[in-house]
């Protein structure tokens, strides 16, 4: 009996130890094909790791970091640029739309009144961005090619100070929020630079600097990151260069599983991971191409709009419709326009899309594919267009469910091309592609940003809060 017992467990055994050689076979033949695909896409994409920033001197990081923090730049003095963008919670405010001037407190903790204007949109990360050449949603500021930038300001923006900008597009970024009413300048005659007349860009840029002048411990900064130029000499320009040299420093995320497969390290993926890379490969690249996952450009993808709107240039029926890329061209063919998100760290900047329509990132995903159930109007292609229109508000705030636009239509008269007869991605690949996009983060940068904000700063004014 004992030797049929011992017979038959290693036969038993063996059965075992072949099926798990079969399913190990199954998976390495997989895995070797999904690489090659994905491979063979990325070599005909151009995709590479996205590149290390240049080096900053020390002394301009810490300016930058003193500015970015300190709501000395504020007209009532009371929220800094990292107000809504604090590096412990990924540098977005974890908010559908930020709230400016009106709020007290930070990110997600910040409370207060939604007003139309810049702030009624989600905030937009900081990553990477040596290697953005177009920045907010709708692309106000942008490098172009020759190296000159397309900007607000206009020719207020002098030759002289654009050859401040050492780090492209983020080095003239800075200079806008400190303008913007609802930002962070402020209405009326509470303070100097809200007395100031919109569009007087110049004018609120010089009263900025005398505030930071009139503080010893900044011109002795400003002149230890600039060497051999004298503070009165300087620009405002100079102090959003050096917010722009904190932000390049300290922000980069370029060490993720993803740029270590782009890399050449083929083990850098699991197999979920993978199969999600291989069909995204072959679907979002489209838009989520480049280093960055984003071909910096404008597309509609047909989502919610809500909130206050715009304070000038909304438009549709309810005067609150933010039409994102048009305003800044005025072409009609921009409308509902918004560009591409990087993908880097992706999953640490929810709530997704220009209004912070979606909160869950596979649920962001799902958005793009086609639904198999849904009550769907005749005409609707299946994906982002069947989706809008199934659009559930009760994830959004409370209080801007009311805010909720009926303009879909509208909306889908104008959507990406790309869309118009339905969608690629199928219900089986959402599952794989989220997992992809959060092998696009790279944790060591998230550690990192739980130690950059500083313990104080030269106004005095209190940080953090």
């Amino acid at each position: 009996m004992r030797v049929i017992i011992v017979i038959g467990c290693v036969s038993l055994l063996a059965c075992i130890g072949d099926d798990a050689s079969t399913v190990d076979s199954e998976v390495n033949s997989e895995r070797a094909q999904l690489i090659e695909s994905t491979r063979n896409s990325i070599a005909v994409r151009g995709v590479t790791a996205i590149p290390d920033p240049p080096a900053v001197r020390q002394p301009l990081v810490d300016l930058g970091q003193a500015l970015l923090f300190d709501k000395i730049l504020s007209g009532n003095r009371e929220l800094s640029c990292m107000s809504c963008h604090p590096p412990q919670f990924g540098s977005d405010d974890d908010r559908q739309l930020s709230i400016g001037v009106t709020g007290v407190g930070v990110a997600v903790n910040r409370t207060g009144d939604f007003v139309a204007g810049e702030e009624g949109r989600n905030a937009p990360p900081a990553f990477n961005m040596h290697v953005m050449r177009v920045l907010f949603w709708d692309g106000r500021v942008e490098q172009l090619p020759d190296g000159s930038f397309r900007q607000p300001a206009g020719d207020q923006l002098t030759a002289e100070m654009a050859a401040v900008a050492e780090f492209g597009a983020i080095s003239v970024l800075p200079m806008f929020p400190v303008t913007s009413r609802d930002e962070m300048r402020g209405y009326g005659t509470q303070n100097e630079l809200a007395a100031i007349p919109d569009g007087q860009f110049q004018q609120i840029w010089s009263a900025a600097m005398a505030r930071l002048g009139a503080i010893p411990q900044y011109r002795a900064m400003f002149e230890a990151a600039y060497p051999g130029q004298s503070f009165d000499s300087m620009t405002f320009a100079h102090a959003a260069n050096a917010m722009a040299g904190f932000l390049v420093s300290q922000f980069a995320a370029n060490q993720s599983p993803w740029d270590d497969f782009l890399r050449g390290n083929d083990d850098a993926l699991s197999l979920e991971e993978l199969r999600g890379a291989e069909v995204f490969m072959r679907t979002c690249v489209n838009c989520h191409g480049d280093s960055m996952g984003s071909d910096q450009q404008f597309h509609n993808t047909a989502l919610a709009q809500f909130g206050p709107g715009p304070r000038s240039g909304g438009g549709g029926p309810s005067g609150r419709d933010d039409f994102g890329r048009e305003r800044v061209t005025g072409n009609p063919g921009d409308r509902y326009k918004f560009r591409t998100t990087p993908l880097r760290n992706v999953q640490a900047t929810g709530p997704f899309g220009h209004a912070g329509e979606i909160v869950e990132l596979n649920e962001f995903v799902r958005h793009y594919s086609v639904r198999l159930e849904g009550d769907t109007p005749i005409g609707t292609p299946p994906g982002p267009a069947q989706n809008l229109r199934e659009y559930d508000v009760r994830q959004i705030e409370d209080r801007l469910e009311s805010t909720l636009l009926t303009n879909t239509d509208d909306i889908l008269a104008n959507i990406d091309p790309l869309f118009v007869n339905g969608s690629p991605i199928q219900p089986s690949f959402v599952a794989p592609i989220s997992a992809f996009m959060r092998a696009n983060t790279d944790k060591e940068s998230l550690k990192r940003m739980q130690h950059a904000t500083p313990a104080s700063v030269p106004s005095g004014l209190p940080v953090g809060d």
